[in-house]
């Protein structure tokens, strides 16, 4: 499964030089994540309450073209890897007039309980572990 997440850039994300400061793809990919487990209908909000989270163990980003103020932005969100444990996804960063690529990333994830604990998703929240193992089928 990919999601597809829309934004414009605004004028707080750029820097001096008028582009988008690399500090904010992290936050787009963020977002990228959200939208992703809304498109699979189960809110990350509602993972929380469950009493697992999902936090970032690693991050790369590699940059191809700038954006600008106002430039149009499509988030493309897959997952690339998943188990039990850990689940690492995919970010194309996109200008909407063009589809040229901006930026590539990828994110590392472990799944915890509330105590930061590892845990295995498959015996703990089979029903999650379900949706996301039929999305990341989709996509490979």
């Amino acid at each position: 499964m990919v999601s597809e997440t829309e934004l414009i850039a605004r004028y707080g994300e750029t820097d001096q030089m008028g582009i988008v400061h690399h500090s904010n793809y992290p936050i787009w990919f963020e977002a990228g994540r959200t939208s992703f487990f809304i498109k699979l209908n189960i809110p990350y909000s509602k993972i929380e309450e469950a009493g697992f989270l999902l936090p970032l163990t690693s991050m790369r980003c590699s940059f191809k073209k700038p954006a600008r103020y106002e430039d149009e932005i499509i988030i493309r969100t897959s997952i690339i890897h998943f188990s039990g444990v850990r689940l690492d996804f995919k970010y194309l960063v996109l200008l909407k007039v063009d589809q040229q690529l901006i930026a590539e990333g990828e994110t590392a994830h472990a799944w915890t309980d509330l105590n930061l604990k590892p845990v295995n998703l498959k015996r703990k929240y089979p029903e999650l572990y379900a949706l996301l193992i039929k999305a990341f089928e989709k996509t490979s």
